[in-house]
């Protein structure tokens, strides 16, 4: 009898000290593994509630907070989801960068609010995700009380391996979004990465060296961009035989596909802009005017300045010296540089020359501004025309780049054509259109023919507010300007 007691008691205070090791915080009460429990009295551990009170893990969860779609502004109120930089599963780390949503004026980065571990993405690829909704579920430490009450939701299970495995390393890292999807596509986590950028920043290199490590493969040392100085006049670059200078249009190869029935798909992103933007434009009463302009001086002095831009890091074409002989000009005829409010009866003149480039990308048609062109120079609009080029390459053009244009130009002659008819971006009034350069023959002021560089420009203005004469004298002003590019220094600010 004193012995059973003697194991009673042994069993009470092993089932004590089997609790205490197991259980860390009496808010969160873990169920201990059945083979540990045969040894005492199992009817203790009998009851309807066994499940939803005990789990096999002594890792305490977090909350987990809807990380939902924030106001990007400029009244947007949806955006297709383009590109997921996480998955589930992943640790983040305050601004890491989530995902690339498009709306129909700009492509957004959305950037986390939280530390934790994404469970859930609400959305795929090229589905519509709408402000206020969510978009990811992060959970979050609970002991840190940064969620709102709203936003918390219920924890699903996890095993102790798995919160082990995604367990956040402590730090914050610096990735481009690129770099950011080559690491996921690898199955590499950032935070085992050291950066060799600036503020250890991680680059693709350190990726791809991390990868060579793994793989035991060499890698050729990144290749870095040589200055070449310009050439002296007296030395001249080898003219191409005449076969091979003219450029010959190469046609775009897709796959042919054919799929014995019509698809539909729905208008998103920049065609959706589109859309909206061009039935407001015909309400707008355009009158056309067309002339040609002899850039032969340009084409030299461009020639001339190429390689000293080129120095600088900037690649000098022909926009930016058109940029800004358009904003000369409209400081002489400022009705060029307004708005018309919709019920007509205000005309607005802006202060700012923020005059648009449409540019041909992947994603559409996109417009985005240069600002402020009245007090840049020529060598700041083409350094600025670059870094608007880059980013609309690669679909990754901010709302600010593509709101706020006071004027336009699009220089459709880089694909071909020489006329056309432009159609006014509303709340604009005005807008130009480029053609190709070409060699043509021309009459000097002696009568002898001479080989000139041509290019056709094609103007279309608001005639409500706008006459053919302000639209004449406008382009004639700006023709000066380029035709002769020396006067432009007189008019330099």
């Amino acid at each position: 009898m004193a012995a059973l007691s003697a194991v009673r008691s042994g069993g009470r205070a092993a089932r004590r000290l089997v609790c205490t090791h197991r259980v860390r915080s009496c808010s969160s009460i873990r169920f201990i593994k059945s083979k540990y429990v045969c040894v005492f009295d199992k009817s203790a551990l009998k009851f309807s509630h066994q499940q939803r009170l005990f789990r096999t893990s002594a890792v305490s969860r977090g909350q987990i907070v809807q990380f939902k779609l924030s106001d990007i502004g400029e009244g947007i109120t949806e955006v297709t989801v383009k590109e997921w930089y996480i998955k589930e599963g992943d640790s983040v780390s305050q601004f890491d960068s989530i995902c690339e949503v498009q709306s129909d004026k700009a492509s957004v980065t959305i950037t986390s609010r939280y530390d934790g571990i994404i469970r859930k993405l609400h959305y795929s690829l090229d589905e519509i995700a709408y402000v206020g909704k969510p978009l990811v579920d992060i959970e979050i430490d609970a002991s840190k009380g940064v969620a709102a009450a709203e936003d918390v939701v219920e924890a699903p299970p996890m095993s102790h391996e798995e919160h082990t495995h995604q367990e956040i390393k402590g730090h914050k890292t610096l990735a481009t979004p690129a770099v950011r999807r080559l690491a996921m596509e690898n199955n590499i986590k950032l935070s085992e990465i050291v950066g060799t950028g600036k503020d250890n920043r991680i680059l693709k290199e350190d990726i791809l060296n991390y990868l060579a490590k793994q793989t035991g493969a060499i890698l050729p040392p990144s290749p870095k961009a040589e200055i070449v100085p310009p050439l002296p006049k007296s030395e001249s670059v080898p003219a191409l035989p005449k076969d091979k200078a003219r450029k010959t249009p190469v046609p775009v190869s897709r796959p042919i596909v054919f799929s014995g029935k019509d698809k539909t798909e729905p208008i998103t992103g920049f065609h959706k802009a589109m859309v909206k933007t061009m039935n407001a434009a015909l309400k707008i009463p355009h009158f056309g005017y067309c002339d040609e302009i002899d850039l032969t001086q340009l084409v030299q002095l461009r020639e001339e300045l190429k390689p000293l831009a080129q120095i600088r890091g900037v690649k000098l074409s022909f926009m930016p010296f058109f940029i800004k002989a358009a904003s000369l000009g409209l400081l002489q005829y400022p009705i060029l540089n307004a708005s018309l409010d919709e019920n007509c009866q205000n005309v607005t003149y802006k202060a700012s020359h923020n005059i648009g480039v449409a540019m041909d990308t992947e994603q559409g048609l996109i417009v985005p501004n240069v600002k402020n062109v009245q007090v840049c120079s020529v060598f700041e609009i083409a350094s600025e025309l670059n870094r608007l080029q880059s980013l609309g390459s690669a679909g990754q053009l901010g709302t600010r780049d593509l709101t706020g244009g006071t004027f336009t130009l699009s220089n459709v002659g880089t694909i071909g054509g020489t006329y056309t008819k432009p159609v006014i971006l509303p709340p604009e009034v005005a807008i130009g259109a480029l053609g190709k350069i070409q060699v043509l023959p021309r009459f000097n002021g002696k009568g002898e023919v001479f080989k000139a560089q041509i290019m056709n420009v094609s103007w279309s203005a608001d005639h409500r507010i706008i006459d053919g004469a302000t639209m004449a004298r406008f382009s004639n002003l700006w023709k000066s300007y380029l035709e002769n590019p020396a006067s432009m220094l007189l008019d330099l600010k």
